[in-house]
């Protein structure tokens, strides 16, 4: 984390706030990238296939915690002093049941979470469940800075935990030679969880010790965080079922090799997120000031765009170079197949900011009608998984017919709201 810091410090002070919080999520990204990395160089294809697993459900989980932040976020714009504090007590009483209630189910069927995914230990999962209910009130807590567009406050939690998860999880594995690496990647998520509540706010102790009689509309909120909930849900599905799936229709060393793929493919997915969090806030403004969120909208879908274009080009034109400088000559058998991940992973990104731009803007049908074509990637790849090349070509069908209907009904309102001006 002090090199992170460091690295910020040389930045010139003319980026804005939103440029400064770009830079900061591309290190952090990196860093994260980097803890997946030597997962795969230290534990070879077959252990990393349960390490990815672990990494999976972590993923899983950032999604069902943004859902926290994404609602937390709107609100903190559209709420202040009082009833920002009735809100926030109502969320964090939602966070910690959900929480609760999903780190009991894991905990509870944590052997059998090891039968259905051929794990070598049941207690990785074990360890995995105390972390969530803590980790959803980091999203609680993330949410309230990115609303109120406290950005700096914000990278740095992302910061703090990915900076703990890499140091205490490459630290033990070589301290503990010992120990099965899969509960040391457990154990060392569980605590960058404790790592990424800082810097916490004060509001999260009024929301708790404090009675609130302020009335807030408690019915919409319920509603758009029910919605957002279920948009994410099918985002779980949609970028994480091929890894489990493949987990469980081919052996360890394939499926080590599919996680690699993935976890290389996906980094423009991971670069959109950072997008997506400055979008949300501006739009829910923009909205709010009765201001044209248009602009905004094409100008992140241009940024996400070039960048696919360009990921995908280099992984087209050097895929071994890729795969065996990021995890070695173990994994090269798979790179002929890399182009094409990031192609699908590409075409979800390009669609997802225009899910989202319209989640904000409360216009739900394009959300529930992508959620819905995005999950069909699921029967595609159980019909038809015979190689990992169809599994891919799989995911890339189901992301085209996602994207052209994201881009017919973004041209569709565009020419509704041009006909009625």
């Amino acid at each position: 984390m002090k090199i992170a810091s460091s690295l910020i410090a040389k930045i010139p002070k003319k980026l804005s706030p939103e440029q400064l919080f770009m830079v900061t999520i591309l290190l952090v990204n990196g860093g994260n990238y980097l803890y997946n990395l030597l997962l795969g160089r230290l534990l070879g294809p077959e252990e990393f296939s349960d390490a990815a697993i672990l990494i999976t459900l972590l993923l899983i989980l950032s999604f069902v915690g943004m859902t926290f932040q994404i609602v937390t976020a709107k609100y903190a714009v559209l709420f202040e002093e009082n009833r920002l504090l009735a809100f926030t007590k109502l969320i964090i009483k939602y966070a910690a049941i959900l929480g609760i209630l999903c780190g009991v189910a894991i905990i509870y069927f944590y052997q059998d979470l090891q039968t259905i995914f051929h794990t070598k230990t049941a207690s990785m999962f074990y360890i995995f469940g105390f972390g969530i209910p803590l980790y959803f009130m980091m999203s609680v807590n993330r949410g309230l800075y990115q609303g109120q567009n406290i950005l700096n406050k914000l990278a740095t939690t992302y910061q703090t935990e990915m900076a703990s998860r890499l140091l205490l999880t490459m630290g033990a594995l070589f301290l503990f030679p010992n120990v099965p690496s899969s509960i040391i990647v457990a154990l060392g998520i569980l605590f960058s969880f404790v790592f990424g509540v800082f810097p916490f706010q004060k509001i999260l102790f009024k929301g708790f010790s404090t009675d609130v009689v302020t009335e807030i509309d408690v019915r919409s909120i319920t509603t758009f965080f029910a919605l957002t909930a279920f948009y994410e849900l099918t985002q779980i599905i949609i970028n994480n079922s091929d890894i489990i799936l493949v987990k469980h229709y081919f052996d360890n060393h394939d499926a080590g090799l599919y996680a690699s793929l993935a976890l290389i493919g996906r980094v423009v997915y991971f670069v959109a997120w950072m997008f997506v969090m400055l979008l949300l806030p501006k739009v829910i403004k923009m909205k709010k000031d009765n201001q044209d969120t248009l602009p905004i909208l094409l100008k992140y879908v241009g940024y996400i765009a070039t960048l696919s274009s360009l990921i995908v080009g280099f992984t087209a034109l050097f895929p071994e170079f890729v795969v065996n400088t990021m995890f070695g000559s173990e994994y090269v058998s798979i790179s002929f197949l890399l182009w094409k991940y990031a192609l699908a992973t590409s075409l979800f990104a390009v669609a997802n900011i225009f899910a989202y731009y319209y989640l904000s803007l409360n216009q739900y049908f394009p959300v529930v009608v992508s959620a819905i074509l995005g999950t069909t990637q699921i029967g595609l790849i159980m019909l038809n998984h015979d190689t990992l090349e169809q599994v891919v070509h799989m995911q890339i069908i189901a992301m085209v017919i996602l994207l052209v209907f994201q881009l017919c009904f973004f041209f569709y309102k565009n020419r509704m709201t041009k006909i009625k001006s």
